[in-house]
């Protein structure tokens, strides 16, 4: 099996997530020169803004790097047209279908991979020649779906083709070790670059990351359609509460609106929208990427070593 470093020619199977407000171009620049494939997240910028971080990356890296366009965003047909003109050679994609833009984007040789929660979306991306798709388990950080990625990640293998890279629930060599045994190429990474040294989020934000138990995430938005994993916090426990007794979109909007930028930002772990997957209980200090990143493959070598024993 190609391993997704082989297939993206970079040093270690690991792609960043393409997290809003956090995957700056200078993060991306440092995830891919730690050997591991950076991404610019597209979530919460307008065009012009998106474009100015890819010119940071390309300023501070010559190591491939992609862009993650939220499929959402209000100026996405204009971000899919202009990362075409800024040479951007990898996009992810998420919250819908790419599938409108895939004839210009291959039209320059992109490498596209889509998100996907199912293996029925995973089907529908390969038929649109996506190169490969993401499998993201509930157990990550931000919008989930419903199925955790142990039994995402064998059925989506199953039903494609095309390569399969895991997303959610993976912190060290161990899960790392799992998912390349239930099909994966390679691995999205989330939570655990958001304890690295070089990571832009407020110190308040990490520090709640590494305060975190086995128990301390849960998802917002279940019962109004949107849902997202984030730290239990203040602003999480009353959002939760109201939405159980029914309250309305509007009223429960009020509680998120500008929440995650008050956590990057402004360090405000109350009202603050803490995304964070599960794996936050198995983090417990703030260390570079690289490091980061040689803990991961070594831990998941040395297991697959001992199992073969």
């Amino acid at each position: 099996m190609t391993r997704l470093n082989e297939m993206l020619g970079i040093k270690y199977p690991f792609i960043q997530g393409g997290m809003a407000n956090i995957a700056t171009g200078e993060f991306a620049a440092a995830v891919s020169n730690a050997g591991g494939l950076g991404l610019i997240g597209a979530g919460g910028m307008d065009t012009e803004t998106l474009r100015g971080h890819i010119r940071t990356c390309k300023g501070l890296t010559d190591k491939p790097f992609g862009v993650n366009l939220m499929l959402m965003n209000p100026e996405a047909d204009k971000m899919a047209e202009m990362i075409v003109e800024e040479g951007v050679k990898i996009v992810t994609t998420g919250a819908g279908n790419p599938a409108k833009y895939m004839a210009l984007w291959k039209e320059h040789n992109m490498t596209v991979i889509p998100v996907v929660a199912s293996s029925i979306l995973a089907k529908k991306m390969e038929q649109c020649k996506a190169d490969a798709v993401i499998a993201e388990g509930t157990e990550s950080g931000g919008h989930v779906g419903e199925m955790t990625t142990m039994t995402l990640v064998p059925q989506v293998s199953d039903a494609v083709s095309i390569p399969v890279i895991a997303a959610g629930g993976v912190a060290d060599g161990r899960q790392l070790a799992a998912v390349f045994a239930l099909g994966a190429i390679g691995v999205q990474l989330g939570t655990c670059l958001l304890v690295s040294k070089e990571c832009p989020i407020h110190e308040a934000y990490k520090e709640a990351v590494l305060k975190a138990k086995d128990n301390a995430t849960i998802v917002t938005g279940r019962i109004a359609g949107t849902p997202v994993r984030i730290l239990k916090n203040q602003m999480a426990r009353e959002y939760v509460k109201r939405e159980k007794e029914g309250a309305e979109l509007m009223e429960l909007e009020k509680y998120t609106l500008g929440s995650l930028r008050r956590a990057v930002v402004d360090g405000d772990t109350k009202t603050g929208s803490l995304m964070a997957g599960q794996v936050a209980g198995q983090l417990h200090e703030i260390k570079s990427i690289a490091e980061i990143f040689a803990e991961l493959y070594d831990g998941c070598a040395d297991v697959i070593g001992k199992l073969s024993m």
